[in-house]
């Protein structure tokens, strides 16, 4: 399967902010720069526009203001060189298609090269061997997810962003896919961008996690996940991991206890 040629790109935010038509501020201004071949995971309370500063950096929000730069080039531009793949909480798989159509579709939009044996290799790494054949609809919700996951990875995006990627699967595939798939982008060299619910997710998934506050959203602090990879479990359960989880948890709190001091976006 062919690399984006900017492969990995940088990602930098600026000045980047959301009000909606009805005025709902989603999103107050945030700079943020995320290193070519990173792994930066988003965290804050539900709803308070983590989602859609992942669909701004997507090209799928248009901001109210500041900019985004993906490589030095607008985010709309990446999408249409297939240079960045989403996968979002919901799976979005085209119901007449099985899981390898979808996947085979996904990689003739992106015009790269098909190939079932390497489908097929992904597949069975997030755990649908033997589903290849299978419509949507006969799979369960996590599954379905999955499916999502493996479309993303399957063009080798220079970006990859992940919106809750393992919220709708059980505990034990979470844990799998939490093991498997970094060390199939991180070996690629893929820059990864990913919204999560979980902090011990963040801290075994990601080189730096975001904290946020509550909506409109803005970042009230930025820490370093120094842990050692390949993130094994025993790293993922050190003490190590166990204070930065703590570390992050005390930021959520002062981020929910602190008023916001921006000013409104425009």
């Amino acid at each position: 399967m062919g690399r984006d040629p900017d492969h990995p790109p940088a990602v930098v935010c600026t000045g980047l902010a959301k009000t909606f038509e009805d005025g709902t501020e989603a999103v107050r201004p945030v700079d943020l720069t995320v290193g070519a071949g990173q792994t930066i995971a988003l965290v804050g309370p539900s709803g308070c526009g983590k989602s859609t500063l992942l669909r701004m950096v997507a090209g799928l929000e248009a901001p109210s203001a500041g900019r985004v730069a993906i490589a030095g080039r607008p985010p709309a531009e990446t999408l249409r060189r297939a240079g960045l793949a989403v996968a979002f909480q919901d799976p979005s798989l085209l119901p007449w298609r099985t899981v390898r159509g979808n996947v085979r579709l996904a990689l003739r939009l992106a015009r790269r090269p098909m190939d079932d044996a390497d489908i097929d290799h992904l597949l069975a790494l997030v755990g649908l061997a033997g589903f290849e054949e299978t419509r949507p609809a006969a799979l369960s919700g996590g599954m379905r997810q999955r499916a999502a996951i493996a479309r993303a990875l399957s063009t080798r995006p220079g970006l990859l962003l992940l919106d809750e990627p393992f919220g709708a699967v059980d505990d034990l595939t979470r844990r799998q896919l939490a093991r498997d798939l970094p060390r199939l982008w991180e070996a690629r060299g893929t820059t990864t961008l990913l919204v999560t619910h979980s902090v011990s997710e963040a801290v075994r998934l990601s080189d730096r996690v975001i904290v946020l506050s509550p909506r409109p959203a803005r970042v009230v602090a930025e820490i370093a996940i120094g842990l050692p990879r390949p993130r094994t479990e025993a790293i993922g359960e050190s003490a190590q991991a166990a204070a930065l989880t703590r570390q992050i948890f005390a930021a959520l709190s002062d981020g929910m206890a602190s008023p916001a001091t921006a000013g409104p976006a425009s």
